[in-house]
């Protein structure tokens, strides 16, 4: 598999294209607006920048990398010559299945089709296509170029090989690849979710503070990252969105959205994407400072 297509220039999706290209693979980076494909663009030029700066690469390699990746606007286009597909758009079930039922249309018969997907099920994705045993999930974790888990999720149908041969794909990206079977939130948000949910209600019913919290599990559990400011940097709707897959998928009350948090996402307080999370993000992405409602 040497012709890689990926579906969203978002911050997976640059990320991914990102690590295939640095990696040799052809890259086509598929999105609907012009101005997306450029601002992707422009963070793997940046990341690649920074990578200089720290003597991880060459200028020789960045321009080699950016070589490697052809920007297109339709899935049709991007997806015609591909071995293997990545779609990385936003996790919601009706638009991945959409993208899956042209992806099958559009993509080579031998070509393997994976989602990004932290949550959705694989299974599902798989359904609406008429090759299920060739859908997998690959989910990256953020930021790409940085983290090295690939988990690897299997569908009900996925086969022996094309598990195998994706497996041994994430490992010539310089990643490390974990097998997981298809069941909701998989093993990362499985685990992850329910503790930044606990987090929240800890918040929500007042047993402490958001810095009280964060730096309890910083220092006393060694997480680089608290889980509030964490749920912030993943971003607070997502966090409200694998929540709700746990919940619908588990009928499980242990899974069930913390009040606090379904009320901040209506509110638009998503973290640091949208400013203001359980951290203000108005002069820094760094949680230096709390948000107004959280301030003591």
């Amino acid at each position: 598999m040497k012709n890689v297509t990926v579906i969203g220039a978002g911050t997976m999706g640059n990320g991914i294209a990102h690590v295939f290209a640095q990696s040799g693979f052809k890259v086509n980076l598929v999105d609907v607006a012009q101005a997306s494909l450029d601002k992707g663009l422009a963070t793997i030029a940046g990341n690649l920048d920074r990578m200089i700066a720290k003597e991880k690469i060459t200028a020789a390699d960045k321009e080699a990398t950016l070589g490697n990746i052809t920007p297109l606007l339709t899935i049709e286009e991007g997806a015609k010559d591909a071995d293997l597909v990545v779609e990385a758009a936003t996790e919601n079930i009706d638009l991945k299945l959409k993208i899956f039922q042209q992806l099958d249309a559009v993509a080579p018969a031998h070509a393997v089709l994976a989602t990004n997907t932290s949550s959705i099920s694989i299974t599902k994705i798989a359904s609406v296509t008429n090759r299920p045993e060739q859908v997998i999930g690959m989910h990256f974790m953020n930021p790409v170029p940085m983290m090295k888990l690939v988990e690897i999720i299997r569908g009900y149908s996925t086969s022996d090989e094309v598990t195998s041969a994706i497996m041994e794909m994430s490992k010539q990206l310089d990643k490390i690849p974990v097998e997981v079977n298809d069941y909701p939130g998989f093993i990362a948000n499985r685990i992850l979710m329910p503790m930044i949910n606990e987090a929240i209600y800890s918040l929500y019913e007042g047993v402490a503070g958001v810095e009280e919290i964060d730096q309890v599990m910083k220092l006393g559990m060694a997480h680089p990252m608290g889980p509030l400011q964490l749920a912030d940097f993943i971003g607070l709707d997502v966090c409200l969105s694998i929540l709700e897959v746990l919940y619908d998928g588990f009928k499980n009350p242990k899974y069930a959205p913390c009040p606090l948090l379904v009320n901040m996402v209506t509110a638009g307080k998503k973290g640091v994407k949208s400013g203001e999370g359980f951290y203000d993000y108005s002069t820094s992405k760094k949680a230096e400072k709390l948000a107004k409602q959280f301030a003591k």
